[in-house]
């Protein structure tokens, strides 16, 4: 991947399933959240993959003040560009109505600092959207962060295990799942329900953390030492896929890879490829944030892209210098405290 115009094609490349989901999928798709960190990759890969299916359809990527050169590139690709604040109430009524929508909203990142709004993102905007669109077929993203964590050799909590999340931002989360499930029992909206652990690409993720961290020979937390990893391309496609599985109540699925993965082997796989004997502070403890993605494997299969591809995805581009986003996922972090 030479550039950033290379990695995100490759973000956005649709596979055989994707453009079969997007030629078996009925009306335009509208993307609410679509500046993140997915949102972009995500309306590229539904547009790229409609056309590849012969299936004119408008991609609606909604944001509330997209970045310029991220909207200029959407726009050049053939999307439609809404700005939209959830919190306006006549701006949200003013959105086109569409059959599809991906729901990508949420905060996480500032949380102890502003425990407020990041309940009203996360709890009260899901409302809106669920109101809005209660006609629609709805795919949400929430994320793992909604279990306790677990024992590291247990392979992570399956959709039927309890949750118990830990701090304000795992909480919150909850809330956005309580909220969605209410008024999908309440207006009969079918929805899919995606928590996700934890969504790689090289400017961002887990593995661009370690990465830094054993380049720059600073010291590898491992307390945490566990993750699961999903190449971002992957979690947007099953994402796009799971449109066709919405249903009421809502489904639930764990969006991630398997197994879970050792932080400190991660790191010395960094480490063997520069010459660097990564440095570790603390030790494992004996539990983790993980999920278990059984179910979603049944449905959709492995994921395409392996640890091994990831690695090299990563380490090519922290070799290039490549950008990054400059968003530490702090995944080792064990209290909440985000």
């Amino acid at each position: 991947m030479p550039d950033e115009a290379a990695l995100e094609e490759l973000l956005s490349r649709p596979t055989p399933p994707v453009v079969q989901a997007m030629a078996d999928l009925e009306g335009d798709l509208m993307i609410v959240g679509a500046g993140g960190k997915m949102g972009p990759t995500l309306a590229r890969l539904a547009l790229r993959a409609s056309q590849a299916a012969g299936v004119r359809r408008r991609v609606i990527a909604v944001a509330r003040l997209p970045d310029s050169a991220v909207r200029a590139s959407l726009v050049r690709d053939g999307m439609d560009i809404v700005e939209c604040d959830l919190f306006d109430r006549d701006q949200v009524a003013r959105l086109p109505e569409v059959p599809n929508v991906v729901y990508m909203v949420g905060q996480k990142f500032g949380t102890a600092e502003d425990q407020p709004r990041t309940w009203a993102v996360n709890a009260y905007l899901p409302a809106v959207a669920a109101e809005r669109f209660q006609d629609a077929r709805i795919v949400a993203f929430s994320s793992g962060n909604v279990y306790p964590l677990s024992p590291q050799g247990g392979g992570g909590p399956s959709e039927t295990d309890p949750v118990g999340p830990i701090g304000e931002y795992a909480q919150s989360v909850l809330a956005r799942e309580r909220v969605l499930e209410f008024f999908s029992r309440r207006n009969g909206t079918p929805m899919t329900i995606l928590r996700l652990n934890y969504a790689i690409e090289p400017r961002y993720g887990v593995l661009r953390d370690i990465a830094d961290r054993v380049r720059g020979r600073r010291t590898v937390d491992v307390t945490m030492g566990w993750v699961n990893l999903i190449w971002q391309r992957d979690a947007n496609a099953i994402a796009l896929r799971a449109l066709a599985h919405c249903a009421v109540p809502p489904a639930v699925l764990n969006l991630t890879g398997r197994p879970a993965l050792s932080v400190r082997c991660l790191a010395q796989q960094f480490g063997r490829r520069w010459g660097i004997e990564p440095e570790f502070s603390r030790v494992e403890a004996p539990t983790a944030l993980l999920s278990n993605a059984a179910r979603c494997e049944a449905l959709f299969g492995t994921p395409e892209v392996g640890i091994e591809e990831m690695i090299e995805q990563v380490a090519d581009w922290v070799e290039r210098d490549g950008r990054s986003l400059g968003m530490p996922t702090h995944f080792e972090e064990r209290e909440g405290s985000f």
